[in-house]
């Protein structure tokens, strides 16, 4: 059953789930479910589909739509459901949302249209007639660094008006916008506010944000549920300590290689090693070679999060 997400606003980490394949054709569904039972065990309070993470734009829509209907089967009502639905075509966003309807999910996720750079204006009109026709309830998706459009904070509170539209995930990882947008919603908390960047997580949800799309969770999802539930708290002591475990995973892991896709490299091999899907990257994105694996290999067991909170 499909929650009622503007009565039980969404909070806590919603991880940016890893699209596990056995190759560019085929979905990785026995690497999936155990993904997902990982993900739910570690505690996590939704699912996030079809993001950068899951690599959205590289992968076909035969196997979107079959990672849509096995996620939401899998996940059976245990959490919140989020799916991307971001493209370049209007119809298309709104055909995977009626897919992602059909199977169970809860609600869908939209960055602006990529490719041409859209004026202001162009933005509030794509998300209000988005929002409209949508099947499902909408989160705005700011990511600048691949879409080339911003979302202006004068932009989202207009359309944090319409009824279809429940929150902003952030990823532009400037803080001083999203500490802007806790500030502009502190009259409308049902108005959901999450952070993108992993490293950005304990001062968002200090300064009022509502919890991450982390994508470190794919990996240790306890360590990323019980910071935002320190920072939630104000525990100062237990928030530092975790951070520095997430900002050590940042360095060893995301920060190997100089590609524009190196996080999601490190992110794969990493998932790999712990024994979640083969690593392999939609095409045209390739897997680190052998000898950046191995650097992962060796540098995993040197993480203080290695051993936090792991379940197998």
């Amino acid at each position: 059953m499909q929650r009622d997400l503007k009565k039980q606003p969404l909070r806590g980490i919603v991880p940016p789930m890893a699209t596990l394949l056995l190759d560019d054709t085929q979905l990785d569904t026995e690497g999936t479910s155990k993904l997902i039972n990982h993900l739910l065990e570690g505690g996590v309070h939704g699912i996030f589909i079809l993001g950068t993470t899951g690599e959205c734009t590289n992968i076909s829509y035969k196997l979107r739509r079959e990672l849509i209907s096995f996620t939401c089967k899998e996940v059976d009502g245990r959490v919140p459901v989020l799916v991307g639905v971001t493209d370049t075509s209007f119809h298309e966003s709104l055909r995977l949302a009626g897919v992602a309807r059909d199977a169970g999910a809860d609600a869908v996720v939209a960055a602006p249209p990529y490719y041409y750079g859209l004026g202001e204006k162009e933005v509030l009109t794509y998300f209000q007639k988005l929002a409209d026709e949508l099947p499902l309830p909408l989160y705005l998706y700011n990511m600048p660094s691949h879409t080339k459009t911003m979302l202006s904070q004068d932009t989202v509170l207009t359309l944090s008006r319409h009824s279809n539209i429940l929150g902003l995930k952030d990823s532009s990882g400037q803080a001083v916008y999203f500490n802007a947008m806790v500030y502009a919603f502190r009259d409308n908390p049902e108005f959901t506010l999450l952070v993108g960047p992993e490293e950005m997580l304990a001062s968002s949800v200090l300064m009022g944000g509502h919890g991450g799309v982390s994508g470190g969770a794919n990996m240790f999802p306890k360590l990323y549920v019980d910071l935002f539930h320190a920072a939630e708290k104000g525990d100062l002591s237990d928030v530092a300590r975790l951070q520095a475990l997430v900002m050590e995973i940042s360095a060893e892991i995301y920060g190997l290689g100089s590609y524009g896709s190196s996080f999601l490299k490190g992110l794969k091999a990493s998932m790999n090693v712990l024994g979640y899907g083969n690593g392999h990257l939609a095409f045209p994105l390739t897997p680190f070679e052998e000898e950046q694996f191995q650097e992962i290999k060796e540098r995993l067991p040197r993480l203080g999060a290695y051993s936090y909170g792991q379940t197998k």
